[in-house]
């Protein structure tokens, strides 16, 4: 909104200052400070709401130190991460850009499962939540919407660089043109970014043209199903870290922070050109939308660090992940998933291990056996002996040491 206001204002009457608002840096910044404030702020007072409406969390009995102590504490605290992203972007984005709408459905979408799953958990004293297919169905249900919308929009494109012949040939001619000149026009694509490989871009196409050229026209299939797997299993990801004190938000903010850097080199043609990159229009705005949900992931901490004041629940987690892969796909690095949300996956895949262990020994021996001392693997530390504020760090360090892993990507190759 604001951004249309200033640039109504510096096209009819020169406003000073109003010009501020056409660079991406400044209105990033002014949306983290207003989106950090609301977080801080007014998250205390929708925590004092939470605890009138006795939305307290119920704390099963797993042996874990210092757990009795968690019971009561507010849950849901996952709309303080909602309305301090939302409020922010409406003001400093341009909503009408395609990127950001779909990432508005999205936080819209897997907040309102995450929050009916609490709901169902708190006020129908039912402790399982929302039954596993309906998530499941919701998530694959964003997953088509999201696939769809990436695949057919006409405002989803690329532009690849032009070949390195005629590179050199408009370079000769002109030693200082512009880097527009030496992409391609845009165009549809559905190309991605596979990391560490030298040859980096990959076409989803090809996983249809292999058996036939003529079954291009169905790459949109694959491409929606590609969606819905990512989507499903980033959100269950972040939903299975969110387990202790200030490690899904803490995290989360790492990974998304990292993917800034990416919507950001990736929109701009002049980075895009010095990196090497694919440059993809109009997906820098998605950077305002990461300053805001960044800014509410900070200031969430300020009352979810060890500890805890309050909890996101699924409100919070499943909406984390599904931001999470959404922007990931977007940006065209789904591909670096498992390594910029490697906690993520660590912790999946200790649950798929554990379940998969324990039913395979109790079949052959009649008794099951576990691999880990609990799962997901932050309990499994826990019951080590470990504190918790000792484990978050931790996975915090090695989060960021997988987010400049992920960032040097950009050149090695």
């Amino acid at each position: 909104m604001l951004y249309y206001l200033f640039e109504y204002l510096k096209q009819h009457f020169d406003f000073p200052g109003s010009s501020l608002f056409g660079f991406i840096t400044f209105r990033a910044a002014m949306t983290i400070i207003v989106s950090l404030l609301i977080s801080t702020i007014y998250g205390k007072r929708i925590i004092k709401f939470l605890q009138k409406q006795q939305v307290g969390e119920t704390i099963r009995d797993l042996g874990l130190d210092g757990q009795v102590e968690k019971a009561g504490t507010p849950t849901m605290g996952g709309i303080i991460i909602i309305i301090a992203t939302l409020i922010p972007v409406i003001l400093f984005a341009k909503i009408d850009n395609i990127y950001i709408i779909l990432l508005v459905v999205t936080t819209l979408w897997m907040g309102a499962i995450g929050f009916l799953d609490d709901y169902i958990k708190k006020f129908k004293n039912d402790k399982e939540g929302l039954k596993g297919k309906f998530k499941v169905l919701g998530q694959v249900g964003l997953g088509i919407i999201v696939g769809a919308t990436l695949y057919f929009h006409e405002d989803v494109t690329i532009r690849e660089k032009l070949p390195t012949a005629q590179q050199k040939e408009i370079m000769a001619a002109n030693p200082n043109v512009e880097a527009a000149k030496l992409f391609q026009a845009e165009e549809k694509s559905t190309k991605t970014t596979i990391p560490f490989v030298k040859e980096n871009e990959f076409d989803y196409a090809r996983l249809v043209t292999w058996i036939s050229p003529g079954l291009e026209k169905y790459t949109w299939i694959i491409f929606i199903l590609a969606t819905i797997f990512i989507i499903t299993a980033v959100s269950n990801g972040a939903n299975l870290t969110d387990g202790i004190d200030g490690l899904a938000a803490g995290t989360s903010a790492i990974i998304v922070l990292t993917l800034g850097i990416f919507a950001w080199v990736s929109g701009n043609i002049i980075f895009s050109d010095y990196l090497n990159i694919m440059y993809i229009p109009r997906v820098e705005e998605i950077t305002i939308y990461i300053a805001a949900f960044v800014g509410a992931l900070i200031g969430f901490l300020w009352y979810n660090t060890y500890p805890a004041q309050v909890f996101m629940g699924d409100t919070g987690s499943l909406t984390i992940g599904g931001i999470i892969a959404v922007i990931a796909i977007a940006v065209r690095k789904e591909w670096l998933i498992p390594v910029l949300c490697g906690i993520f996956l660590v912790e999946n895949l200790s649950v798929v291990m554990q379940v998969s262990w324990f039913k395979y020994t109790r079949k052959k021996y009649g008794e099951g056996r576990r691999i880990f001392k609990m799962a997901p693997l932050h309990h499994h530390y826990q019951k080590s002996g470990y504190h918790e504020s000792k484990i978050v760090t931790r996975f915090w360090i090695i989060g960021i040491l997988l987010a400049i892993v992920s960032i040097v990507t950009l050149k090695i190759r």
